[in-house]
C-alpha cells in the first residue's frame, strides 16, 4: 500500500516538520502544495524531523490545482480531512485500497471551500471530537489518520515488534 499525505498550504513549520516525520518513520509520501508559509530550509521545520529529514520522500506543487490536475480525485482513492467532513475516518475500508491519497488543509482556515462542496458528501473524512471546540491540532490529526490507515494494513512493512531488549 502506498499513502500520501498532501499538506495543502501548510503555515506553521514546526507542523510540517512532525508531518515529515511521521511520513519517514511511516513510509508514507509527503505532498507540499504552495504555497507554504515557511522555507522548507527553514530550521523550525527540520528540527522537528531532523533525524528522518534525509529518508522523507517528497514532493512539491506550485499549487493545489497543479496537484489535483496530476492526481485526479475521481481516480484516485482521494479523502479530504476536514472538521466539515461527513463521515467519521473510522468508518472508511482503507484495507482494499492500493494507493491513497488525503489532504489537509492549513492550519488557519482547512481545504477551499470550493473543494469541500465538490467531495463533501463523497470524500471528505472528519476526525470527532467535542462541538464546542475548532480542531485538533493538524500533525496530530494527521498521526490519527494515518495511523488508521495503517491499522487496516495491518502496519505493512512496519516494525510490529520491539527489538530493545533482544540481546542476540
Amino acid at each position: 500500500m502506498k499513502l500520501n499525505i498532501v499538506m495543502v498550504e501548510p503555515e506553521i513549520p514546526q507542523n510540517t516538520g512532525n508531518i515529515a516525520r511521521t511520513c519517514a518513520i511511516t513510509g508514507a509520501k509527503l505532498h507540499l502544495v504552495h504555497p507554504l508559509g515557511f522555507k522548507i530550509d527553514e530550521k523550525s521545520v527540520k528540527r522537528a524531523g531532523l533525524d528522518y529529514w534525509d529518508k522523507l520522500d517528497i514532493e512539491e506543487h506550485n499549487s493545489l490545482e497543479d496537484f489535483l490536475s496530476k492526481y485526479k480525485p475521481e481516480d484516485n482513492n482521494m479523502f479530504f480531512a476536514t472538521t466539515k467532513g461527513k463521515t467519521k475516518y473510522t468508518d472508511i475500508n482503507y484495507s482494499k485500497m492500493e494507493e491513497i491519497f488525503v489532504l489537509y488543509g492549513k492550519e488557519t482556515k482547512g481545504l477551499p471551500e470550493w473543494l469541500l462542496e465538490k467531495y463533501l458528501n463523497t470524500k471528505t473524512i472528519r476526525i470527532p471530537m467535542l462541538p464546542t471546540l475548532r480542531s485538533l491540532n493538524l500533525s496530530n490529526s494527521v498521526a490519527i489518520i494515518t495511523y488508521e490507515i495503517l491499522r487496516q494494513h495491518n502496519f505493512e512493512n512496519l516494525q510490529q515488534t520491539s527489538q530493545y531488549f533482544d540481546k542476540n
